[in-house]
């Protein structure tokens, strides 16, 4: 984490940070937010004032209608904020390993994901100078975490810190999130995840695979996308396999195993099967023994199907250290 891209504050810094005036904020609390629909809060407020605090999700997308809200709940618990844009390829990655830390504090972290391109005000207040780039509110006041990419154990000792620093301040709430959808009903989807699920149910997955396309365009970071394609690109290939078909694919597979379609094939039959680790580790054996297009074709299926499986799953952990010994 040594390089200008990466920049976290080292946690013995973080642990002394003062609270008060490290960024003026004063301009965007005092922009006169949007007024909300009459039937509640704008799309990814955090809640309508007065709301209990359980009504809150642990990620928000912010907006400038909900960004206030935001920062008055961090006078409740810190509220991590990701600046991300489209240009970045690093910002998906930070964002997925954000949501999933956060998730692990259970409702003492929130975090709001900022596209700086459509609120660009919130950089410059925060003085953003490359993305993706996290920075937490407490009390209203801003505490730096680090720019660029960053390794999951150095943000959880950064956000251990952060809760430190918040303690320290009087800033001990916790969330309960899981509480609210069950009361409240999960959040309506957003339009092309709608559109993509109703394919889905008529089991049109190419009409599938087009909204998430979509999405993924509108929002290159958009995490549920990225995943929900890789399941329907499986789902409609494992529509041609089926009984004969899949038995002597699985032949195939046995007797060429360097066959690139028979490999990939018989991956997906042991992901669907509930063989994750026969299913990974083929692909990833492969890889090892073929080099070339077929080795890049094999990989961006690997990469695909740990979107599938879920990227915080152990045994996808297992397979990218596979893939990183046969690749280096």
């Amino acid at each position: 984490m040594s390089s200008p891209a990466s920049r976290p504050v080292p946690p013995a810094a973080a642990s002394q940070i003062n609270l008060h005036g490290a960024v003026d904020l004063s301009s965007l609390k005092q922009r006169p937010a949007p007024a909300a629909p009459p039937s509640g809060p704008a799309p990814g407020a955090p809640g309508a004032p007065g709301e209990a605090p359980g009504a809150h999700p642990l990620r928000v997308t912010v907006t400038e209608a909900n960004f206030q809200q935001l920062v008055e709940l961090s006078a409740q618990v810190p509220v991590v904020f990701a600046l991300w844009a489209g240009y970045s390829p690093a910002s998906g990655a930070l964002l997925d390993v954000l949501e999933q830390i956060i998730e692990s504090y259970a409702g003492r972290l929130v975090l709001g994901t900022a596209d700086i391109e459509a609120f660009p005000q919130l950089a410059q207040a925060f003085q953003v100078q490359a993305v993706p780039t996290a920075v937490a509110v407490v009390k209203g006041q801003p505490v730096p975490l680090f720019q660029g990419g960053a390794e999951e154990q150095q943000v959880r000792a950064l956000l251990d810190e952060l809760l430190k620093v918040a303690a320290a301040n009087g800033v001990t709430g916790q969330l309960d999130a899981v509480a609210a959808e069950t009361e409240a009903g999960p959040a309506p989807l957003p339009p092309l995840h709608q559109a993509a699920f109703d394919a889905i149910e008529a089991g049109d997955y190419a009409a599938a695979a087009a909204a998430y396309r979509q999405a993924l365009l509108e929002m290159p970071a958009d995490a549920e996308a990225k995943a929900g394609l890789a399941q329907v690109e499986l789902m409609a290939r494992l529509q041609e396999l089926s009984g004969p078909d899949a038995d002597a694919l699985r032949q195939l597979a046995a007797d060429q195993p360097d066959n690139l379609d028979a490999q990939l094939g018989v991956a997906d039959l042991d992901i669907a099967g509930g063989h994750i680790e026969d299913g990974l580790n083929r692909i990833v054996s492969f890889i090892g023994r073929n080099f070339g297009p077929e080795r890049e074709t094999a990989r961006i299926r690997l990469l695909e199907l740990f979107d599938v499986v879920g990227t915080s799953d152990d045994r996808v952990a297992k397979a990218r250290q596979g893939l990183a010994r046969v690749l280096f």
